[in-house]
């Protein structure tokens, strides 16, 4: 089964300065902590706050090859939690509606969901996996929210933001 989110935040991780998306479930508290690389996050800091950068970002040519190819993503699914490693795929459907899947990252996938506008999903399996990762380093539940509470918010809260 799978959820909707959303992006509620984009945050610095304060032990190692990496970037972290915090997805949250639209129909719950339910927040998945994704980390990603500084590029992608910029890209995804970009695109929420509406800054045109003067040449097309790689997430925009993917957006305008998508679109010149006659193609629609329909939405993006954070689909499995592999050895601390996220994956995702982008759900595509052709002129002919003839559906597609690509394999993506997780956050290159929510760069190009966020441009295409379009909807986020994550299956359950992967918030079970994560809450299970998090467990077995010995972080209880009450240590992540004042941890979370702590940390800079880098682009403010984006939980309305349109999917």
């Amino acid at each position: 089964m799978e959820i909707e989110v959303k992006i509620r935040a984009l945050m610095m991780d304060p032990n190692s300065g990496t970037p972290i998306i915090i997805l949250k479930d639209i129909n719950s508290e339910t927040m998945l902590p994704i980390w990603v690389g500084a590029y992608e996050a910029n890209a995804i800091a970009l695109e929420i706050e509406k800054i045109a950068p003067p040449r097309p970002m790689t997430h925009d040519l993917l957006r305008n090859l998508i679109v010149e190819l006659g193609l629609k993503v329909d939405r993006v699914v954070v689909t499995s939690l592999r050895d601390n490693t996220f994956y995702a795929v982008i759900e595509l459907t052709g002129e002919n509606g003839e559906p597609m899947r690509l394999d993506s990252r997780p956050s290159d996938a929510i760069a190009l969901a966020l441009r295409a506008d379009c909807p986020i999903y994550v299956d359950l399996d992967v918030i079970q996996a994560s809450r299970n990762t998090i467990a077995t380093e010995d972080e209880s539940e009450s240590d992540a929210e004042s941890a979370e509470e702590e940390w800079p918010d880098v682009i403010g809260d984006a939980s309305d933001l349109p999917m």
